[in-house]
């Protein structure tokens, strides 16, 4: 994990707080150059500063990743400060419980636009930008609701699982091109979106935002001769499975 990634470009979503954040901070302080992105401006004017204030490269657009036009608004912005992309890391989520049987629809339909859709075109974006290239990673965020149930979170495992299947089609995909596409499945970490998903959590025993960092880092420290598929990251206070 001591490998630089000096020179390297990489574009986070949903950089402005929690994993999304730890996850720029670690990468620019391997040496990347970062494009943040999130719906927040405040709080990516943050990051940023804090990057920069450390000796750092950042940019920065705040957008809505939930609609063609706002994925669109991220790449456009991309590309009027660097000039090819290595790294995108898709973090940007949200997290919304309740029973099937009382689930609202708008609730459904805002978890797929976010969890689901803006991922997908984000990749999509990325790939037109990496296969002319003929190199590039693709990370995606995603949950040990990817392969596990809890109840109340039929809404948000879907989400999850849907993440699950676009990285392992992706990654055949994008593979002849010289691509990787790998996912990172945190279990329980502390931040909003555990908050609202799970309050009866003690936060003493969560996991923290740097753990899903330092998995991500794992990831881009490999040879070009190895390819990670993906890494369940659990709570050491929990069940593996």
């Amino acid at each position: 994990m001591s490998a630089t990634l000096s020179g390297k470009v990489a574009l986070v979503t949903g950089a402005g707080r929690g994993i999304g954040r730890s996850i720029a901070l670690a990468l620019a302080g391997r040496g990347a150059r970062l494009f943040l992105t999130a719906r927040t401006e405040g709080e990516l004017q943050a990051v940023a500063e804090q990057i920069e204030a450390r000796g750092g490269e950042a940019r920065h657009l705040a957008s809505d990743i939930s609609t063609s036009e706002g994925v669109r608004a991220v790449f456009e912005g991309f590309a009027r400060e660097f000039d090819s992309l290595d790294v995108l890391v898709n973090n940007a989520g949200l997290g919304i419980s309740g029973p099937v049987l009382d689930f609202a629809e708008r609730d459904l339909e805002t978890l797929l636009a976010i969890n689901v859709k803006g991922l997908f075109l984000c990749c999509q974006q990325a790939m037109r930008m990496m296969v002319p290239a003929r190199r590039g990673y693709i990370i995606n965020i995603s949950s040990v609701v990817g392969f596990k149930g809890y109840a109340n979170q039929a809404a948000y495992a879907a989400s999850k699982h849907a993440v699950m299947g676009i990285t392992k089609s992706l990654a055949v995909e994008a593979q002849p091109h010289g691509i990787r596409v790998s996912a990172v499945l945190p279990g329980a970490v502390d931040t909003g979106l555990m908050d609202a998903l799970r309050p009866d959590l003690e936060k003493a025993l969560l996991m923290k935002p740097d753990d899903v960092a330092d998995a991500v880092l794992f990831l881009l420290s490999l040879s070009d001769s190895a390819a990670i598929d993906e890494i369940y990251v659990r709570r050491r206070t929990s069940a593996p499975f």
